[in-house]
């Protein structure tokens, strides 16, 4: 007789389950929608004073046998299980997301493929002093069987008394170059109203990490057809990053590189502390293309080759530092860059590690 209720009771028990599963779905589902409406209204998806408000509606509803204690911390997690929800089902809908488009993408520079598989490398001076400067990186540059160069004409510097930059001038040295050495360039761009005229003379547009958040430069970066690499903030997490690539993408251009520079924490030993973990969780996260800058992660040629093996052995898709002819005399950050021996060595060393194909 007592065998037979035990069963009976779970029978019950089993047919409750069901029934706060398919209740906890259908909550889900509402949940979702929610999300939905305040993503479009830009609202925070956690509010702290409505889920006080709903564990205290369960404090003033419930009747036993549990303890209130032990209901609201079941809802608590319910709660956050939602929120979680919310949190996925956007990363669904973001345009970077390899859930929205599982294959990566590979962009085409002048013949360099950037995401395809191999390593690519992106290295030049810090900024454009002269012709004469470039054009000695670029013959060692094209030496190693590179195409892509970097250099900057427009400096946001920390200090307004620091080197700036040529401007105009600086990306116009940097095509005649590019040109008599069949080299792509890449370079950044501070300003969206200079975006325009610097499309003669750029084959990528970099926007720095101090720009990352820059949003009137992003959506007008996203309106060109021209490739964006795109520096993570200094402190930036990889959410955010990820949604600075969303205001690109959202204006119509895929073509996005994500840049690792390291970001800043307590740490002194390096200029910034490079973030090695980010690479796998971006290529994970995103379908795009991510590259490492190890001179601006690390500030010390002696860790520019540990720290590029390092992103190559990760999975990054290339490598990104600075070479100057004469970095003693650099008008800016001279301690971190290259000599042209110096860069020829990394080269070398990089490719006998067998990540790159000679």
């Amino acid at each position: 007789m007592l065998s037979n209720e035990l069963d009976v009771l779970r029978a019950e028990i089993e047919e409750m389950n069901l029934k706060i599963l398919d209740l906890l779905n259908q909550r889900g589902e509402v949940v979702q929608k929610i999300g939905r409406i305040k993503e479009m209204q830009g609202v925070k998806r956690f509010d702290p004073v409505r889920e006080r408000r709903l564990l205290d509606l369960i404090a003033e509803n419930n009747d036993g046998p549990f303890e209130t204690s032990t209901l609201q911390h079941i809802f608590k997690n319910i709660f956050k299980a939602s929120l979680e929800l919310q949190e996925e089902d956007n990363r669904k809908a973001l345009l970077v997301s390899r859930k929205r488009k599982p294959d990566n993408t590979v962009i085409n520079i002048k013949g360099e493929l950037i995401g395809d598989g191999n390593p690519n490398f992106v290295m030049g001076p810090c900024a454009v002093e002269s012709y004469e400067q470039v054009r000695l990186v670029a013959k060692a540059i094209k030496d190693q069987g590179l195409t892509l160069m970097r250099g900057g004409a427009f400096k946001p510097r920390t200090s307004p008394y620091d080197f700036q930059g040529l401007g105009f001038e600086g990306l116009k040295i940097l095509r005649q170059v590019a040109n008599e050495f069949n080299l792509a360039v890449v370079s950044e761009i501070l300003n969206p109203n200079d975006l325009e005229l610097a499309l003669d003379y750029v084959d990528v547009i970099q926007i720095g990490a101090r720009n990352m958040q820059n949003f009137d430069l992003l959506k007008a970066a996203g309106s060109v057809n021209k490739p964006v690499l795109l520096k993570r903030g200094l402190s930036a997490t990889i959410e955010e990053f990820m949604y600075a690539a969303e205001y690109i993408i959202a204006k119509g251009n895929d073509q996005i590189i994500l840049c690792e520079r390291g970001i800043r924490t307590y740490e002194r030993a390096t200029r910034n502390t490079l973030d090695i973990t980010a690479v796998p969780i971006l290529k994970q996260e995103t379908h795009l293309p991510v590259m490492v800058d190890v001179t601006h992660s690390t500030g010390r040629k002696d860790l520019l080759f540990p720290a590029a093996q390092a992103a190559l052995a990760i999975g990054a898709d290339g490598v990104m530092a600075e070479v100057h002819p004469d970095p003693a005399v650099a008008l800016s950050d001279s301690a971190q860059q290259m000599d042209i021996p110096e860069f020829n060595d990394f080269m070398q060393k990089i490719k006998s590690t067998r990540l790159v194909h000679s």
